[in-house]
């Protein structure tokens, strides 16, 4: 059977991405800001090369042609730079319809240049030709003749190319700036949606599970459920910075560098296009070797962090039994095949990204052959072709970025599958609570019938009944496996039983909210669970709750003395799990923890089972102190701790077979009485 890491991963869920977006509609004015500054940015990167191919052929070459006017009228219309002569026209060089004209090109190159008040001139010439133009006077020289001028005269006429050379430089300038701007700002904004996806996500997903039942949490692996809220959700965070909008903008750059092409030079942007298949078919094979080998990775990398888990939690029984060189065998086999995985992932894209760069080059040594020849023959201006150089780069660029970020992508999705199915299966304990809260709780609690089973038909408890009056104390023993803990659960409804009813003063707890029943009945677990932080916060479970409160509830356990000891009293900290504490300490704490938080209902699960006889003298007067006025039920392993109790309930494979005071269940010398003579002279020998 093949285990939920194995499980094959979609290239694109349109599910999940649905609901990933779903996460993000929050952040729908960030996202919709990024994408417009995408598209300006995009627009200004693809207008420099424009800018670059005007500066270059209207003011750095500035070349001008004198065609016919009966050539003009046909092949020229409505051109935005036309200047007329007595029986001609001249039209830069950038704006002639280059193929149209092929036949009528001039070979002669001339200049033209403005003629108003402020033009100076060294010495008449009479071989300036006048140009009509409605802005007002313009002159054309030959460029042979031009090239002849002196500095002086040379500036006059080129002056206004100079103007428009340090207005472009500007523009371009200020592009960049703007470009830099764009893009910091879909950066930053990209990254706040994506990290407020990540938070959204966390929180829903530990609610979530929070919600579901001990069953499902139980038969969940630790390590899975913190997989799913840490590492999978990091993959969105890179879906949603390195490949939404990124893919997005690797399509719009392509995109417009395509038509940007196509209106510089359309036959040029058609042999552009027919050199792309070549790399679009490397593209295709990259994806599914790519693909394969992601998933190989992935599925020996969960191997080894699986492997490490377990054995280094388990390292004392590995050194106890003398298994190391055994499990660092292991371990080498496992790391063995991850290296192979690896490394076969880093051949797909150390053959990927050299081809694409080869294929790039020759698709851009084709365009630069034909461009340099159509330039040649005068059918293509020197910028039009550098610009082309620069838009084909741009375009290419982005190939290999979509490629690398369709294995993110895969990562994404499979994260996000992980997630929603995790959200998707609910577990929870219905919380069919519709009964108004009581103000005051007696603590009756009664037991009608009860039958239970943790899986199908496998009954734990049956037909269980029994009462508990207010104030009372009710000891509950038998044998392990007699259901003793279970009634614990059931109690606090952290299970649902299959049939019959659990009443808390006569009220059917499926009608009481769950917030208010585990408020109203709390447990002392034998194996005490304390959380990382101080003492204050382990007692107070984030509750604001007064300090002289806390301190009295402390000391009522006999935990006082033993907090005050230690360095910073009640704000020293405790390790995970409180490793830095006994286990008579940490009993002591959860008793101050129920005294602080005052519940009605208190349930003590074998606590004082894994203490010694010493510390177990302090753990009875806390345990005399926690029931006081409180109903009680307290599941013994030790029947020395239990002799007081107002009556004992004896278990048996799910039944109550015996019920009564120490001494009556003696008296009657069953079960409970055999109980007793055991733990007795295990007690003596």
């Amino acid at each position: 059977m093949k285990s939920n890491k194995d499980k094959k991963i979609h290239e694109y869920n349109h599910h999940v991405v649905k609901k990933l977006f779903s996460f993000a509609a929050p952040y729908r004015n960030w996202f919709i800001f990024a994408s417009l500054a995408l598209i300006f940015s995009t627009a200004a990167e693809l207008s420099l090369p424009v800018l670059m191919q005007q500066t270059i052929d209207r003011h750095i070459l500035s070349v001008w042609y004198r065609i016919p006017e009966n050539l003009v009228s046909s092949v020229f219309q409505n051109g935005k730079r036309i200047h007329k002569s007595e029986d001609s026209y001249f039209i830069p060089e950038s704006d002639l319809p280059s193929f149209d004209i092929k036949d009528y090109r001039p070979q002669e190159e001339w200049y033209v240049f403005p003629m108003d008040e402020t033009f100076v001139f060294s010495e008449s010439r009479k071989d300036i030709i006048p140009v009509e133009l409605d802005n007002g006077g313009y002159g054309a020289l030959p460029k042979s003749i031009v090239k002849t001028m002196n500095k002086d005269d040379y500036y006059s006429i080129r002056k206004i190319n100079l103007k428009g050379l340090g207005k472009n430089s500007i523009l371009y300038f200020l592009l960049l700036c703007l470009i830099l701007i764009l893009s910091f700002g879909e950066m930053y904004t990209m990254a706040w949606t994506s990290q407020g996806v990540m938070k959204d996500l966390r929180v829903t997903l530990l609610g979530h599970t929070m919600k579901q039942s001990l069953g499902y949490l139980g038969d969940t692996p630790v390590g899975t459920l913190v997989s799913r809220i840490t590492s999978d959700v990091e993959t969105i965070n890179e879906f949603f910075t390195s490949v939404t909008i990124s893919v997005l903008r690797d399509l719009t750059v392509m995109a417009g560098a395509l038509i940007t092409l196509y209106f510089l030079n359309p036959h040029l942007a058609l042999i552009t296009i027919l050199t792309t298949p070549p790399i679009l078919i490397l593209t295709w094979i990259f994806r599914k070797l790519a693909r394969n080998a992601y998933r190989g990775q992935r599925h020996w990398i969960g191997k080894v962090n699986g492997f490490l888990s377990e054995h280094i939690t388990g390292m004392e029984v590995i050194q106890l039994f003398g298994q190391e060189k055994k499990t660092a065998k292991e371990f080498k086999d496992r790391n063995r095949n991850l290296l192979k995985a690896s490394l076969a992932e880093m051949y797909v894209f150390a053959i990927f990204r050299p081809m694409v760069d080869l294929f790039t080059s020759v698709s851009l040594g084709v365009v630069i052959y034909i461009g340099a020849g159509l330039h040649i023959k005068g059918y293509l201006t020197l910028g039009v072709l550098i610009a082309f150089i620069d838009l084909i780069q741009k375009f290419y660029r982005p190939v290999m970025d979509l490629s690398e970020k369709f294995t993110i992508m895969q990562s994404a999705m499979a994260g996000g599958e992980r997630i929603f199915q995790l959200l998707d299966e609910d577990h929870a304990i219905a919380d069919t609570g519709k009964e108004s809260v009581m103000e005051k709780v007696s603590g009756k609690i009664d037991f009608k019938k009860v039958k239970f089973a943790y899986k199908k038909d496998d009954y734990i408890l049956k037909d269980l009944s029994f009462s508990v009056d207010p104030g009372e104390t009710i000891a509950i023993v038998g044998y392990t496996g007699a259901g003793k803990t279970t009634i614990a659960s059931l109690i606090s409804r952290f299970w649902d039983i299959q049939s019959g009813e659990i009443l808390l003063d006569d009220k059917n707890i499926k009608d009481l909210p769950l917030d208010f029943i585990r408020h109203t009945i709390q447990a002392v677990q034998q194996d005490v669970f304390l959380f990382s932080g101080t003492v204050l916060e382990n007692i107070t479970l984030g509750m604001d709750i007064p300090m002289e409160k806390v301190e009295a509830a402390a000391g009522k356990v006999q935990a006082d003395s033993f907090i005050r000891k230690m360095d910073r009293g009640y704000h020293s900290y405790i390790q995970e799990r409180g490793s830095n504490l006994s286990a008579g300490q940490r009993q002591l704490i959860a008793f101050a923890r129920i005294l602080v938080h005052n519940p009605s209902v208190v349930v003590l699960d074998e606590a004082t089972a894994n203490i010694d006889s010493e510390t177990e003298k302090l753990v009875q007067k806390a345990i005399e102190e926690v029931l006081k006025g409180r109903t009680s039920l307290v599941i013994a392993h030790r029947i020395s701790t239990i002799q007081k109790a107002d009556k004992i309930l004896v278990f048996s494979q799910g039944e109550l077979v015996e019920q009564g005071t120490h001494e009556q269940l003696i008296a009657r010398k069953d079960l409970y009485y055999s109980l007793y003579k055991l733990q007795y002279e295990k007690g003596v020998s």
